[in-house]
């Protein structure tokens, strides 16, 4: 999914450089949509470069040498593909804690509610830094905004159901 990103980004914003693209993508916090890290950034950045989806036009600035690079035909085509790859999938919420959850008879007491306190922390967190891209960026595109709304949705509800398990914990319900 990094690829689809990397040429989405260049489509909105051509002649950019890597490093100015992966900023972009943690500023509007793309890591809701997709774990990556500079490294695999930097490298789906390489891999589109050596399958000509993107190329670099290099260009000097006051300070130094930099290499932007622009979306190529084939890149057009790439982005079109990837568009209906990702676009026509619905796949389940994978929420490693689920996994856990399955064993939660063989784990109960003080670490079982360690682990649901450390969840509401955690998507509390979330929430926050979702409300503060929605609340403190006007350059959001529309349908990106309604998905990070709709991503603060499911982590509210998550922190209702999350605060639910510690209720029934505490009750002896588990």
């Amino acid at each position: 999914m990094i690829p689809l990103l990397i040429l989405g980004l260049l489509k909105q914003n051509p002649g950019s450089y890597g490093y100015e693209l992966l900023a972009l993508m943690e500023e509007r916090h793309y890591k809701y949509i997709v774990n990556f890290t500079k490294g695999s950034f930097y490298y789906n950045l390489q891999q589109l470069e050596e399958k000509q989806h993107i190329k670099k036009v290099d260009q000097v600035d006051n300070t130094r040498d930099t290499h932007n690079y622009i979306i190529t035909e084939l890149g057009d085509k790439e982005f079109e593909k990837l568009m209906y790859k990702y676009g026509s999938k619905t796949e389940y919420i994978n929420l490693s804690f689920y996994a856990a959850m399955l064993f939660t008879n063989e784990y109960k007491g003080e670490g079982l509610t360690k682990l649901i306190e450390m969840q509401i922390e955690q998507t509390k967190q979330k929430i926050f830094l979702l409300d503060q891209s929605l609340e403190h960026n006007e350059s959001i595109p529309t349908y990106f905004k309604k998905m990070l709304e709709n991503s603060r949705s499911h982590h509210l509800v998550n922190v209702q159901w999350f605060e639910g398990l510690l209720k029934d914990i505490r009750n002896g319900g588990l």
